[in-house]
This record gives structure tokens, C-alpha cells and sequence, in this order.
């Protein structure tokens, strides 16, 4: 049996979620699975899913595994979680059927993979219940190289539907598999817009954060990795206080991925002692509500190598901070270049720099795009990312919570 995480309020044993009475109806069934260690934007979007999930009347369970940021992080908010541990290999049927054992006691109807690494699990669940389940992937990643040979699509053939959440991911999904098509859906990962239409003052984040009150604060929020660019960042800097005179720093916002030690940091420490400024540049650490950080900089510069959707761009529009951000992967089809952001070549430093010297130049124009994205951001809520995946659920002949209580 897997071992058990508790959450904010205790998780009731199964034989209490079997039995409906008649004071509290049945509710329909949902399980988020997320077997990662890490805590990146994949692992909040599923737990923050999972949460919205419950918040529309699903009785949600998070599977994670044991003492990971996710398990205490998903305690914090009080969604109840199964700890399952990630078997791999020769050991997965292992940890099917014990998926298949949790799902089956907690009669869970649909089960939402959101780690493309864990539906060979999950599929071998399915199978063990003999096709008692609805089985949703939730694509935050790329696809990457081809997957049409004969294995992945048996696997996918077990999959009731595929969400993308961008147009170009869902065609790369009929380009790269043999997945069915009438069975994917564009259903965007979403966002509360309204955690970042806060009342918070510049000031007052900055001195949340502990930032100067003073200057031009450019800022990246991300995990610490080549990535996501952080020294093309410092470099970008460094070539900007050159070329203007507005003071401008930088606030780096991020953690190191779990267990993969700390090389990346410590050279991005040396390149920033090499071009000397140290005391220009702060370092903080991540955090859950990211709001103060978009209140306290002035530029939002995204330097990802492919980011695949890029919530942290969403996620500034939806706090009012100019975008700059690098001409890749799913940013082209977020960010639409003079409109809503601005947009540079990947890697191309002179161009990242003349964008960011057009959005302090040119007060006006900034201020102009920075209200039509955040106009555009409203599309991207999280109501409509859980309504949409409701429709999808409903389609599959599972009732959701409006449709159950309607039929009572």
C-alpha cells in the first residue's frame, strides 16, 4: 500500500467517500496524477488544477510521491493527496496496481496525467480496471522527437483524451503520433487572473522583497537552469547599463531543480563577478504567490531557450508588466509581437537590449501594449481551463458537478 500524506483537513478513509448519504450527494470523481520530485511550473499547474478542480465540486485526489515540495506544498492547501511512489522500469506494474487499488477504493471516474513520463503507469492502471476509467493527459511539454512507432501508440490508443493547451501543440500531436485527433482538445492551462490584480504598491513589494526603491528592476522568474537563461539575463544587463542612463538592476527569482546539484549557479555567480555587478543583481527565492514579484519590477524579460506554453508570461500580463521575451517555442503563439510584448531573437543580445531600451524610451507605446495584453490574458483564466476540461469530461459520459446536482 502506498504510504499517506495528511493535508489541512484529514483524508477521510474510502469507506467514508464510498457512501453517499443523504445530506451530501455523491460527487463525481477526479484523481490528478503528478509523480514528479520537483517543484517547477509543471508540478504547481497540477496541483493548482487539482485545487480549482475541488473548488467546482469534484471530489479531487492528488497522487504525488512521498516527501516531495509537492506532497507538503498540496498539505498546505488542504487537497487530499495519496503519496505513491514512482516505479520505474521492471517495477512499474508494481506501482499499477497499486494505482489501480487507490483509484478503485476511492472510486475515482477520471484520472488527469499531466507528466508525460507517468502514463505508462496510469495506462497500466486503466487496463487492471479494465476500462473502469477515464484517462485524460494534460500536455504541459513539448512532444519532441516523433512518437508514431508501434509502442506509443498502443499506449496512447488508451488515452480517452488528449488536452494541448496551444493551437501548434495540439497540431504537433497529430504530426508527431498516431493519436487519434477528433480526441484532442485546446484547452489553455490557466490562471487566477485576479491573485495578480492585487493592491499592492511597487513600493511595498519591493520592500516585501527587500529590493532598492529606486531604479529600473528588470525580472526572471524560474528554476536556476541554462534553460531558462538566466545568464543571457546578466548578460543583457550588463550590455544595457552601457548603452543607457537609466539605472537599471535585476531581480532573479528562483530555485535550483531539485537534486541536480548547484554548477549552474555557482557559474552564473562567477559570470556576474566577472562583469561586475554583484551589486546589482538580487537572488530570491521562489515563491507560491508571485504577485509581489511582478508588482516590484518594472520589465518582465522571458529568456527561455522553448519554453512550451510559458505561464510566467500570462502570468505578467496579467499583472500589468511589459514583456520581453525570446522569440521560441510556445512564446510565439502567446506574445504577439508590438501588441502585446516584444519580442527578440533567441540568444541575440544587442536585439533583447534595443527591446528593452524601446519600452523605456517609449513610455506611451509600453503602456499601450501592456493594456491590450492584459485585455488578451482574460481568455487564459482558470475557469475556463476547468470548464473546458469539464466539457471534455461530460463528453466522455462522466456527469460533472452542475450536470449531478441538475439531475437531483
Amino acid at each position: 500500500m502506498p504510504e499517506r500524506a495528511t493535508t489541512g483537513s484529514p483524508l477521510a478513509s474510502p469507506a467514508a467517500l464510498s457512501q453517499p448519504t443523504a445530506s451530501a450527494p455523491r460527487q463525481p470523481r477526479l484523481g490528478v496524477l503528478c509523480l514528479s520530485g520537483s517543484l517547477g511550473g509543471l508540478e504547481f499547474n497540477s496541483l493548482k488544477f487539482a485545487a480549482w478542480m475541488q473548488e467546482r465540486g469534484w471530489a479531487t485526489t492528488l497522487f504525488v510521491p512521498p516527501a516531495t515540495p509537492l506532497a507538503e506544498l498540496a498539505g498546505q492547501w488542504a487537497v487530499p493527496l495519496v503519496a505513491l511512489r514512482p516505479l520505474r522500469g521492471p517495477r512499474v506494474v508494481a506501482a499499477a496496481r497499486v494505482l489501480q487499488h487507490e483509484l478503485s477504493e476511492r472510486q475515482i471516474e477520471v484520472l488527469v496525467v499531466t507528466q508525460n513520463k507517468d502514463l505508462g503507469l496510469a495506462s497500466l492502471a486503466k487496463l487492471l480496471l479494465r476500462g473502469r476509467l477515464r484517462l485524460i493527459y494534460q500536455q504541459h511539454m513539448q512532444l519532441g522527437r516523433p512518437k508514431r512507432d508501434w509502442f506509443h501508440t498502443l499506449r496512447f490508443q488508451l488515452l480517452d483524451a488528449w488536452l494541448s493547451p496551444l493551437p501548434g501543440l495540439a497540431r504537433q500531436v497529430t504530426e508527431k503520433t498516431r493519436f487519434a485527433p477528433e480526441r484532442i482538445h485546446v484547452v489553455p492551462l490557466g490562471l487566477p487572473i485576479e491573485q495578480f490584480a492585487v493592491a499592492l504598491q511597487p513600493a511595498e513589494a519591493r520592500r516585501a522583497l527587500n529590493l532598492p526603491p529606486q531604479g529600473i528592476l528588470l525580472g526572471i522568474i524560474g528554476r536556476l537552469d541554462p534553460g531558462k537563461g538566466q545568464d543571457f539575463v546578466v548578460r543583457v544587463l550588463h550590455q544595457l547599463r552601457a548603452t543607457t542612463a537609466h539605472p537599471v538592476q535585476l531581480v532573479i527569482m528562483g530555485e535550483l531543480t531539485r537534486n541536480e546539484g548547484d554548477t549552474y549557479l555557482r557559474q552564473l555567480r562567477e559570470l556576474i563577478a566577472e562583469l561586475g555587478l554583484e551589486d546589482q543583481i538580487f537572488f530570491r527565492e521562489f515563491q507560491p504567490d508571485p504577485a509581489a514579484f511582478y508588482r516590484a519590477i518594472d520589465i518582465f524579460v522571458l529568456a527561455s531557450t522553448n519554453e512550451t506554453y510559458g505561464m510566467v508570461t500570462l502570468e505578467a500580463m496579467a499583472a500589468g508588466v511589459p514583456i520581453v521575451a525570446s522569440a521560441a517555442g510556445g512564446t510565439l503563439e502567446l506574445v504577439q509581437e508590438g501588441q502585446t510584448g516584444l519580442l527578440y531573437p533567441l540568444g541575440d543580445v544587442a536585439a533583447c537590449v534595443r527591446q528593452l531600451r524601446h519600452c523605456l524610451e517609449q513610455p506611451e507605446l509600453t503602456r499601450q501594449r501592456v493594456a491590450r495584453a492584459q485585455a488578451y490574458v482574460q481568455h487564459y483564466s482558470h475557469e475556463q481551463q476547468c470548464l473546458l476540461t469539464e466539457t471534455v469530461i461530460e463528453s466522455l459520459g462522466v456527469s460533472g458537478p452542475a450536470t449531478t446536482k441538475a439531475a437531483e
